[in-house]
């Protein structure tokens, strides 16, 4: 059944119909999750016996911190599945990730900035995950520099499915670099098979919040890959037939 499910929404034109249906839900329950997760992060929970306030930061470091490995890991599964079967629908899918993943890892950095000034005296340093991290941003933009650097889309899908594939080893670089490496950053703060080292209400909001990110990526994701598509299939029937309009849009520019 789930096959037979995957196989019909595997089509553009029915996926953009779903991804249409789906974006308010995700929209709705980023808004309610960020909210509660919000009320529970800056209203609830107690300052950190060591770090003060300061620590709220990780309400939005670590979900974007956690998203932008996870976005990375989604871009490169599409991005294979793209270049072993050909399917149109992988790319593009992998296509509308890479601007949400590059601004999760920017947002990442800049909240881990802002975060280490108070803690650890400085706004950067070249730690392992730190650096990691930076490395994953320019794959991000590596991606979509190439993409927008070829003209030819299907050489552009090919091209960068290949950097998007090789550069995923850097994600569990990243997780594992507070383990591997005697480095200044924190360990992970949530682990399966470690007890939480904070207090429940604070892991409670900040897991609410990653919720309320994943629920915003989808929500974006969607959006965009809805452009993408019709971008991509201007030419194909069913655009003709539904969406007149965009017909010789970005032609003979």
């Amino acid at each position: 059944m789930a096959r037979f499910v995957w196989s019909y929404f595997a089509a553009p034109q029915r996926f953009y119909s779903l991804a249409g249906r789906l974006v308010p839900w995700c929209a709705a329950a980023a808004v309610a999750l960020a909210a509660y997760g919000l009320y529970l992060g800056l209203g609830v929970a107690p300052a950190d016996f060591q770090q003060g306030d300061s620590y709220r930061i990780i309400f939005i470091h670590v979900p974007a911190a956690w998203m932008a490995m996870v976005l990375y890991v989604a871009m490169a599964f599409w991005s294979a599945i793209s270049l072993v079967f050909n399917a149109r629908l992988a790319a593009m899918l992998a296509q509308a990730i890479a601007p949400t993943g590059a601004m999760m890892a920017f947002l990442a950095l800049w909240t881990g900035a802002l975060w280490g000034k108070p803690t650890w005296g400085t706004w950067w340093v070249w730690d392992a995950r730190l650096t990691s991290t930076l490395i994953l941003l320019f794959l991000y933009i590596g991606y979509l520099s190439l993409r927008a650097a070829i003209d030819d889309e299907r050489r552009a899908d090919r091209a960068s499915a290949v950097l998007a594939i090789v550069g995923v080893i850097n994600v569990p670089i990243i997780y594992f670099s507070v383990k591997w490496w005697n480095t200044l950053h924190q360990g992970a703060s949530v682990s399966l098979n470690q007890a939480p080292s904070m207090a429940a209400i604070m892991l409670e909001g900040m897991l609410v919040m990653a919720l309320a990110f994943w629920a915003y990526c989808f929500a974006v994701v969607f959006v965009r890959v809805r452009h993408v598509i019709l971008e991509r299939e201007r030419g194909a029937g069913w655009t003709r037939e539904h969406f007149p309009q965009i017909q010789g849009l970005g032609q003979g520019a």
